[in-house]
């Protein structure tokens, strides 16, 4: 039935000739308050009786790690948040949610970090007081530090036999010469073996990011709006540090093509990489929605490339892109698993046709209105349990630092002109502005 209605929710939104102005895009009605030490609070009353959602944005992620040597702190420090406080040491608090069976986890980005539980109305005023007492008075030994620095290190090991951290370090760091989106969220390996050494630094980091002033709250499903508001007021409310300003590089523009190749030494399918340096992501601006329609435009399931390559050809085992919105200026990347070495040249002709054909001005209007249509049914149908709304409002709030950033985005997603697509692809989708990564097995492609 909620299926139903949402369906029917978007027919009726789509943008049309006589509507230009965006529908709504968010069907659940939304409270904002936000405290005078600068906490945002958003509750979403959701109908899960007896569930709540507590999701917490932190706006601190790998592009905030300015100081050399000190890459992958954002995420390092998200384990980091799990060592305890004096009132509640480390592993009384994980305890004492599992008493009431909440899911619990956190997760770090280029731009912001995000600690979300999920579990029991009944444990909710519980979550709000070790919650709060974690972010204001988080406390560690450095014995602590240290074990929790090696096992890093051994994710950054576990991850590294998969060919896409070495891929995405390396066309990070070709892309990017001075921003610091040129490090993975991971960090620099180098840097990753020395952190048992920067326990002091870790001090400073909590007290620099983790303020109430760059932190948002969400809570969605079925609780009692005024006793959860009045409970995040006295356990939040003396939380009063400010959040640091820090500069970040500017990332000079791009003036030639740069290529950079990976020989990967086990058995697995070559891949194929182009990337353009794109705006930041911004409400007040299109280029963050246009870039949303522009990956399904060229590479979708419903794209000529998708069913020359994938369909027809049989050249690529999967296509897509790697876009997603950013605080500053990234990269708006496509790139393909070949199922051959000998079928790289015409699988990059083929893309490189496309994005020509758009960019002198051929663009299917009917196509684009359908990928519109798409994005916000596809995310409407990803928002039927507390954790989902919690989970897709908390991402776009913690890239575009507004708790309404969500239906902002789609707004803008509806508002996006075929045009828009073509003078974005003349712009930016240039030779001069772009980078390739190509990765061979060292079997050539056949595993």
């Amino acid at each position: 039935m909620r299926k139903l209605l949402l369906f029917l929710l978007l027919s009726a939104a789509v943008p049309s000739a006589a509507q230009p102005k965006a529908p709504e895009a968010f069907p659940y009605p939304v409270k904002t308050d936000r405290l005078p030490n600068g906490l945002t609070v958003v509750r979403v009353p959701f109908h899960s009786p007896g569930l709540v959602a507590y999701y917490t944005v932190v706006r601190v992620g790998s592009r905030n790690e300015v100081e050399p040597g000190k890459t992958g702190f954002a995420h390092f420090f998200e384990h980091m948040m799990f060592k305890g406080t004096k009132k509640h040491p480390e592993g009384e608090r994980e305890r004492l949610l599992a008493t009431y069976g909440f899911n619990d986890n956190a997760f770090t980005t280029d731009d912001f970090t995000v600690y979300h539980s999920y579990g029991p109305t009944a444990g909710l005023d519980a979550l709000i007081e070790l919650e709060a007492d974690r972010f204001r008075n988080l406390e560690y030994a450095e014995p602590s530090f240290r074990t929790e620095a090696l096992a890093v290190l051994g994710e950054y090991h576990k991850n590294e036999a998969n060919p896409w951290l070495r891929m995405e370090e390396r066309l990070l760091g070709t892309a990017f010469q001075q921003h610091t989106y040129r490090h993975t969220t991971l960090g620099f390996y180098e840097d990753i073996k020395a952190m048992p050494e920067a326990y002091a630094y870790s001090r400073s980091f909590f007290e620099r990011w983790y303020t109430p002033d760059n932190t948002l709250l969400f809570i969605v499903g079925d609780f009692q709006d005024g006793e959860v508001l009045a409970g995040i007021r006295e356990h939040y409310g003396p939380w009063n540090r400010k959040v640091a300003q820090v500069p970040i590089p500017a990332e000079p523009p791009q003036k030639e093509k740069r290529t950079v190749s990976v020989e990967w030494p086990s058995s697995t399918l070559p891949r194929q990489v182009l990337a353009w340096h794109t705006p930041a992501a911004s409400l007040t601006t299109p280029s963050a929605a246009i870039q949303s329609v522009l990956s399904d435009y060229l590479v979708g399931a419903t794209s000529p490339v998708y069913k020359e390559l994938v369909l027809d050809k049989q050249l690529v085992e999967s296509i897509g892109s790697g876009f997603s919105p950013h605080r500053d200026p990234s990269l708006f990347s496509l790139h393909a698993t070949l199922k051959a070495e000998e079928g790289r040249p015409a699988a990059e002709a083929v893309l490189t046709r496309a994005i020509q054909e758009l960019a002198s001005g051929k663009v299917d209007t009917a196509r684009v209105q359908a990928i519109q249509s798409n994005i916000r049914y596809s995310l409407l149908m990803n928002l039927e349990a507390p954790d989902e709304v919690a989970g897709q409002l908390a991402w776009y709030a913690g890239i575009f630092g507004s708790p309404d950033a969500l239906s902002r985005h789609l707004q803008n997603v509806a508002r996006v002109q075929p045009e828009q697509l073509v003078s974005f692809a003349k712009r930016y989708l240039v030779e001069t502005n772009l980078t390739v990564l190509t990765l061979t097995p060292a079997t050539g492609g056949k595993p």
